[in-house]
């Protein structure tokens, strides 16, 4: 039976932690680069990056996802982009910490350029 005191301890830890949009990790938004429209949120928690469902990209050869700090950084390299809108997950590589990343990049490896970056908070 939940008790008064029960459900306002609850409550109380319910409103000290915090919501993210996608529930559980470090958040930014995107913002296009070398005229390029990329759009929306990309989230890292633990070893793995969402582009939230609220991603979009107008489209380039080659686009990929991968990490950086103040800028790209090409041994974080995840792949492919997915698709160019909507909710897609990546897995951070074997041996990177994503704690020493403040930034989620969509880069053209063909041409080596960004298409988009968001600094993560």
């Amino acid at each position: 039976m939940l008790t008064r005191r029960k459900f306002v301890a609850l409550a109380a830890a319910a409103s000290a932690t915090p919501v993210f949009a996608g529930g559980h990790g470090r958040l930014g938004t995107f913002v296009g680069e070398s005229n390029h429209v990329t759009t929306g949120t990309a989230e890292i928690a633990g070893d793995t990056i969402t582009l939230l469902e609220d991603f979009t990209f107008d489209g380039a050869p080659d686009p990929k996802v991968a990490l950086g700090r103040n800028g790209y950084d090409a041994r974080t390299l995840m792949g492919p982009l997915k698709a160019n809108s909507g909710k897609q997950s990546y897995r951070v590589p074997a041996g990177i910490d994503t704690d020493d990343f403040n930034e989620v990049w969509i880069w053209c490896e063909r041409f080596n350029v960004p298409l988009g970056v968001a600094k993560i908070n």
